[in-house]
Order: C-alpha cells, then sequence, then structure tokens
C-alpha cells in the first residue's frame, strides 16, 4: 500500500454562457470582487461588479462540473479587433486542476470566432495575482502598456496577445 497522496483529480468542464441571476454564478462572482478589492488600492481595482457585467459589449461564461460551479471568465470587446479578457476566477476548491485553462481557452477561441486580432487583460502586480500572470505567459500573453482607459500604475500588470 502507498503512503503517496493522490494527486487532485482532473475536473470535466463544461463551459457555457453565465446565468448573472444563478445565486452560485453570483456568489463566485462576489469572492472575485471581493478578493480583488482586497489585495489592490481602491483606485487600482478593476474587476466588474455584476451590474457591470450584464453590459452589452461583456459575454460571461461559467464552467461546471455537473452542479458544481468552478469559475467564470469574461470577453469584454474594445473594439471590433481588440478584446479584453475580464473576471477570470477561479472556485478555491478547484484551483490547480486545469480550469483556469479551460476558460482561458474558451474566451481565446470565441475571440477568435469574433474576428479579433488581439486580447488584453489587466491583473494585479502584487503576489496573490501571481498564478493568474503565470496562466497567461504560459498561454502566450505577454506585457504590455496600459490600453484602453487604463494608465500606468504600480500595482497593475497589462498583458496582451495577437491571436492569428
Amino acid at each position: 500500500m502507498s503512503n503517496r497522496t493522490p494527486a487532485r483529480a482532473h475536473v470535466e468542464t463544461k463551459i457555457v454562457a453565465a446565468d448573472l441571476d444563478d445565486a452560485r454564478v453570483r456568489a463566485l462572482l462576489t469572492e472575485h470582487l471581493t478578493t480583488a478589492r482586497a489585495t489592490s488600492p481602491p483606485c487600482s481595482a478593476h474587476a466588474l461588479d455584476i451590474d457591470e457585467l450584464r453590459a452589452a459589449d461583456l459575454t460571461v461564461w461559467a464552467a461546471w462540473d455537473g452542479e458544481a460551479l468552478l469559475g467564470v471568465g469574461a470577453l469584454k470587446a474594445l473594439s471590433p479587433e481588440h478584446g479584453e479578457i475580464k473576471s477570470m476566477h477561479t472556485a478555491r476548491l478547484h484551483r490547480r486542476r486545469g480550469v483556469g485553462d479551460a476558460i482561458l481557452l474558451h474566451i481565446v477561441e470565441a475571440a477568435r470566432a469574433r474576428a479579433m486580432s488581439r486580447l488584453s487583460l489587466e491583473t494585479g502586480s502584487a503576489e496573490y495575482f501571481k498564478p493568474a500572470r503565470e496562466l497567461y505567459r504560459k498561454h502566450g500573453f505577454v506585457e504590455c502598456p496600459p490600453f484602453a482607459d487604463y494608465v500606468e500604475d504600480p500595482h497593475s500588470v497589462y498583458m496582451t496577445r495577437v491571436l492569428r
């Protein structure tokens, strides 16, 4: 008999349009907003609240494993050619299991399907956001200057990826 701890099982991920009225989705988005604001100064916290996520230029997805909500992510159209990743958040119990990868790849494919040629994002510079920055780098995002309405901010890291 082995004394080794079994590796965390990979989850089955189904990604669908998020129902922003579903209490589970609302709770996870509220957790995302709360943690983002708790780890960044007020002027540097750019996470959107649920009402802001209802904007016409935003699409929000939820990742599920059966009835378990694994994570969320959104795509905001900055222009027909340029999209921004918003509200990427994996539920604490499901981190390090490929959920973030699945949501990010879904957003990349959605942007490509809309003929966008670039995806950008803003994330925090604090240690708390290090796993997010590593996820984005792993998928070809590189640091860039502020874009859209963002300005230089030592608490923010801006990243972009050309889609071809």
